[in-house]
């Protein structure tokens, strides 16, 4: 999920996030982690309210925070804070769907047709023409719903988002709102970023199962892997505590007055971006991916397997899969995430050996791949 003030999902890192406050870390300080420190104390300075981040690597675990949960209280960010974690919810779906063709439940292969006949339909599209995979590898040419004018002007604005936050949207309202305009390209001749593509992702999991994606994910990866702290809300508008407050410009632009933007019916995200978790779950879940612990070797692989995305020459994008090659040579998979007040990075080595997640609890600036370098280079 992503909002008009945030780049997440689709640029390898380059993500724009947004009082100031010295940074506190959480255990014992190392060294090796005095880089990410300055850089997440730069990011408070650039605007940013607050950031939680917490990195588990060979040595332990380490977490800090800077800044402010709430600028009318002053209070802290917490290193436990629970967000809301935008497109981070698609590597779950994806997990999800690749156990699912595990199973022999389903193939990638698949025509999204074949499971969700006639609803991929309109102006162009044409879901016997789309597989699974292009789905999960944004190279399905699907418009992107979220960047429909009226969706815009009613989530994404000050008046429209105070009118509408509470609004309950169906899997189904968000992909006819992409079905009323032409496709972006012929589906496998280019790439392009779609979170409609992850909405119809959970709908095949429901047909495929007969049960919601959040059941399927519930019970195949935060049940076995203890994430305590990750929930996927459904219409539920409220974070769980501890969590911070969450802030935007409700603005295309960074300038202007600063919103709280906590609540929110995140069903306008449904399974491309609903999630709610925090660093410690991210980093176990990325973790027990990355080295093999919730797909077998061949559908790891089938994950890993990266399309090269336009203009990011050291990034490329697999099965709701972020690959990235870091100035310093080290290349870590994850995902970021943006949604209202929110902005995520979860990241791990190929070994998953060495992850980061961080939250900023903004969405208009902040430098995320400063953070990450200064973590892992």
């Amino acid at each position: 999920m992503r909002v008009r003030t945030t780049v997440v999902g689709a640029t390898a890192l380059l993500l724009s996030a947004a009082l100031a406050g010295p940074a506190v870390a959480a255990g014992p300080a190392k060294d090796g982690h005095a880089a990410t420190r300055r850089a997440i104390e730069a990011v408070v300075r650039a605007g940013v309210p607050g950031v939680t981040a917490t990195v588990k690597d060979t040595h332990g675990t380490w977490s800090t925070t800077a800044g402010v949960g709430d600028i009318r209280t002053g209070e802290r960010r917490s290193t436990a804070d629970r967000y809301r974690v935008g497109s981070i919810t698609k590597t779950f779906v994806s997990t999800v769907l690749l156990q699912l063709e595990a199973e022999g439940r389903l193939s990638l292969d698949d025509t999204v047709d074949k499971w969700l006949p006639g609803v991929v339909r309109g102006h162009g599209h044409d879901g016997r023409r789309i597989t699974v995979r292009r789905l999960l590898n944004h190279t399905s040419g699907i418009y992107d719903y979220t960047t429909d004018e009226d969706f815009g002007r009613r989530y994404f604005t000050k008046d429209g988002f105070f009118e509408h936050r509470y609004d309950t949207l169906t899997p189904e309202d968000l992909v006819a709102i992409a079905m009323k305009h032409k496709p972006d390209f012929a589906p496998g001749t280019s790439w392009k970023y779609s979170n409609t593509n992850f909405v119809l992702a959970g709908m095949v999991i429901e047909k495929v199962t007969g049960h919601s994606y959040a059941t399927e994910i519930t019970h195949r990866i935060i049940t076995p892997l203890h994430l305590t702290a990750t929930s996927l809300p459904g219409t539920r508008v409220t974070v769980p505590r501890p969590s911070s407050r969450a802030y935007s410009k409700l603005a295309e632009t960074a300038t202007g007055p600063t919103y709280d933007v906590t609540t929110l019916n995140p069903s306008l995200a449904s399974s491309a971006g609903e999630m709610i978790s925090n660093s410690a779950d991210l980093d176990r879940f990325y973790s027990a991916l990355l080295r093999g612990k919730l797909l077998p070797p061949g559908q790891l692989k089938e994950m890993k397997t990266a399309v090269k995305i336009d203009g990011v020459p050291n990034g490329g994008y697999g099965l709701g899969l972020l690959e990235t090659k870091l100035t310093c040579g080290v290349h870590v998979w994850g995902h970021d995430g943006g949604i209202h007040g929110s902005t995520s990075v979860a990241v791990t080595t190929a070994d998953g050996r060495h992850s980061l997640a961080m939250n900023f609890n903004g969405d208009w600036t902040g430098d995320a791949a400063a953070v990450v370098e200064g973590e892992f280079c």
